[in-house]
């Protein structure tokens, strides 16, 4: 009986792990740095930032398979949208990099200004919708 009853404890830990982790995927979160402006960014992130737009910086490992996913949400969204560029980064090789941002999951996309201050971030694959309602107030209506 003892058997059974860790089988079900097993089970619903399961269901509600997987539960909170599904409800987190390609939430959109506002930067906490957002008030107190840019951090020191890694050279490879500072690089890829582009003038004049904001920058979705997405951070892909070799062999993640959302990560190829995510690449055409934020392409397409990158190329319908005015003022936003899409940048990958693959930090296989760069551990450094995800360490200094706090990126514990692949992908994870973080959109920077032209200055390199952090505006939002994304844990896995985002929605298109949510993105751009998100991107936009960061973005300069073109005149």
């Amino acid at each position: 009986m003892t058997g059974l009853w860790v089988l079900v404890a097993t089970l619903v830990a399961g269901v509600l792990t997987g539960g909170l982790l599904r409800s987190r995927q390609g939430r959109v979160r506002r930067s906490a740095e957002e008030a107190t402006g840019p951090p020191s960014l890694p050279g490879p992130v500072s690089d890829a930032l582009v003038a004049d737009a904001v920058t979705l910086v997405q951070l892909s490992t070799t062999f993640c398979a959302p990560c190829r996913h995510a690449r055409a949400v934020l392409a397409r969204v990158a190329e319908t949208t005015d003022g936003v560029a899409h940048v990958e980064l693959d930090i296989t090789d760069r551990p450094e990099v995800a360490e200094a941002l706090r990126v514990l999951r692949t992908p994870t996309t973080i959109a920077f200004d032209p200055t390199g201050r952090e505006l939002l971030r994304i844990s896995g694959v985002p929605k298109p919708a949510t993105l751009r309602t998100a991107l936009a107030p960061h973005i300069r209506p073109t005149e």
